[in-house]
């Protein structure tokens, strides 16, 4: 097919959303390369066979990619991916902290790594299977907004929300418009054999979802005993860890004999100390962020946002404030349970992508 639109090169992880995505561009004249990221160190090759990024993933990738007649390549991020994600997965359990590797994998390798990957084979953008939408609007000057995908189950903003500016022109993503079933439908009209391949809900390099035995058994983040104890520092036990717990926890305690439930409330790593409290006190109604990213807003004074402070959240009222530099205060309308630092939470106008921060 001769193409009359630009070189593009589709990030394919083997599923059918980035699979779509390539078909659509290819089907609109785009010269469409695919490129699939190895992100698996060696010693991690055997727990992630299933999993996006893996042996397996490739393999569907390359099948797609010949099923579409486009070019593919396989491009070595080993380095980066431990880097930028995996040291930063386990550095926050070691804090205290609950990470969020998906919106770091997506900032520092999808649409940092391989877009100087596709720049060096001659493509100027990068497109993804996210279900997510790009706007460019012309007040103060060119600028692109981030928008959620037309289908409000599959929305993957709050994963793309640290994406800047030149990130976001040089992102396409073609299945922003479709629902999912849109999507598997087109696959399977067009034969493509991961039509029916079910979705990730896992973190890519954790096997089985047991962040635990990850952080033991590939990271290096050794177990250390320390108390669990009220908010008034009254000890109930101890804990084999910090990084074994998260903000609204309940199970793992094992605090028998208690009158009332117990959650965890916080987690002081600087002291070792699991800190518990009542379903009562996991409620907050104000709280910090860091490292904000805002797109196209002014952030001098108050603003009013609708927030999610994670992403199964679906969205509350909230003000907030920059307090300088890449710092914000948010106040929630009404209070939220188990606000997590480490998170991030995402701020929206309606369906626009204002800005975001980590949770303090």
């Amino acid at each position: 097919m001769k193409t009359t639109k630009p070189r593009v090169c589709v990030g394919m992880s083997g599923g059918v959303d980035s699979s779509v995505a390539a078909h659509l561009l290819k089907k609109e004249g785009y010269d469409v390369i695919g490129l699939t990221f190895r992100g698996w160190p060696q010693d991690c090759r055997s727990l992630a066979e299933d999993k996006c990024c893996g042996p397996q993933a490739i393999m569907d990738a390359r099948m797609v990619a010949h099923s579409l007649d486009i070019p593919h390549y396989v491009i070595d991020e080993i380095d980066t991916f431990r880097r930028e994600v995996m040291d930063y997965f386990a550095a926050e359990y070691r804090r205290g902290r609950t990470p969020n590797p998906c919106v770091i994998c997506n900032e520092k390798v999808k649409f940092g790594s391989l877009l100087r990957k596709a720049r060096a084979l001659g493509a100027e953008c990068i497109a993804t299977g996210h279900y997510a939408r790009i706007e460019k609007t012309n007040g103060n000057g060119h600028r692109y907004q981030l928008r959620k995908g037309r289908d409000e189950r599959k929305d993957q903003t709050y994963f793309l929300f640290s994406l800047n500016q030149e990130q976001l022109a040089r992102a396409i993503f073609p299945v922003g418009d479709l629902t999912k079933d849109e999507t598997r439908a087109i696959a399977k009209e067009i034969g493509l054999k991961t039509y029916g391949k079910e979705d990730s809900q896992e973190v890519c390099f954790v096997p089985e979802n047991d962040y635990r035995r990850y952080l033991r058994e590939s990271a290096n983040v050794t177990d250390v005993q320390g108390e669990i104890v009220t908010r008034e520092g009254r000890a109930l036990g101890h804990h084999n860890g910090i990084h074994n717990f998260t903000v609204g926890q309940r199970e793992g305690l094992n605090l028998g004999g208690q009158p009332r439930p117990l959650y965890v409330i916080e987690l002081d790593a600087v002291n070792n100390r699991v800190i518990v409290g009542s379903a009562e006190e996991l409620l907050r109604s104000e709280f910090e962020i860091a490292n904000c990213v805002w797109h196209g807003v002014e952030t001098g004074g108050p603003m009013e946002v609708t927030v999610k402070p994670r992403h199964q959240h679906p969205g509350c009222a909230a003000t907030v404030e920059n307090r300088g530099g890449e710092c914000a205060s948010v106040r929630l309308h009404e209070p939220q349970r188990a606000i997590t630092p480490g998170q991030a939470a995402v701020f929206y106008r309606d369906d626009v992508v204002v800005g975001g921060g980590w949770i303090c």
